[in-house]
C-alpha cells in the first residue's frame, strides 16, 4: 500500500517537472494566448459596465457603440475592417484618456506643491530680525611675567654593548631508511 502510494508520487513528481521544464521553456506559449485572449474579451464586455456605473456616460455611450459594432455581421470585408480598426482607434482613445488623466493629477500635485513653496517663502518674508547691540566690556590686560628655563646639555659617551653568544643545541635525527624525509 505505502510502496504504491511512493510510487504514485514520484511519478506525479517526475510529471510536475516535466511540465515546469516544458514552461520555462516557452512550451506553454498557447496557454498564456488563451488566457490573454479571455481576458481581452472580459474587459471589452465589462467596458461599458465600468462605465455606466461610474457615471461617465459619454464612455458608456461610446463603448456601446462598440460593442454594438462588433455585434453587427458585416456583409463586406470593408465593412468589418473599418470595424476594427473603429475599435483600435477608440482603444487607443482611451488609453489616451488615461494618460491624460494620469498628467492632470501630477499637474495638480506639481501646483501644489509651488503653492506651498510659495507660502513658506511669505512667512519667511515676514520673519524680521531685531538688530541686537552687543555690549563690549573692556579686558584688562594682564602682564606675564617671563620665565627662563635652562637645561643642561648632558654628553652621554658612546658604550660598546658585549655580544652575547648563545649556542645552537645540535640535533640528530635518525631515518628508518636511505630515502628522504
Amino acid at each position: 500500500m505505502k510502496s504504491t502510494q511512493a510510487w504514485g508520487w514520484l511519478a506525479a513528481g517526475v510529471l510536475a517537472l516535466g511540465l515546469n521544464g516544458f514552461y520555462q521553456d516557452g512550451g506553454a506559449a498557447w496557454a498564456h494566448r488563451v488566457v490573454d485572449e479571455a481576458v481581452a474579451r472580459m474587459v471589452d464586455r465589462s467596458g461599458a459596465v465600468l462605465a455606466f456605473a461610474t457615471g461617465r456616460v459619454d464612455q458608456f455611450a461610446e463603448k456601446a457603440n462598440i460593442v454594438a459594432a462588433q455585434n453587427e455581421t458585416a456583409s463586406c470585408r470593408f465593412a468589418s475592417a473599418m470595424a476594427r480598426f473603429q475599435t483600435k482607434v477608440a482603444r487607443t482613445q482611451g488609453g489616451m484618456a488615461q494618460f491624460e488623466a494620469i498628467s492632470a493629477r501630477q499637474e495638480a500635485a506639481l501646483a501644489q506643491l509651488e503653492a506651498n513653496r510659495a507660502r513658506i517663502e511669505v512667512q519667511v518674508a515676514r520673519v524680521r530680525i531685531a538688530p541686537v547691540a552687543f555690549h563690549m566690556a573692556p579686558t584688562p590686560v594682564v602682564a606675564c611675567p617671563r620665565v627662563r628655563v635652562n637645561v643642561p646639555r648632558v654628553n652621554v659617551p658612546m658604550v660598546r654593548v658585549p655580544r652575547v653568544k648563545i649556542p645552537a643545541p645540535v640535533v640528530h635525527v635518525e631515518t628508518l631508511g636511505s630515502e628522504p624525509i
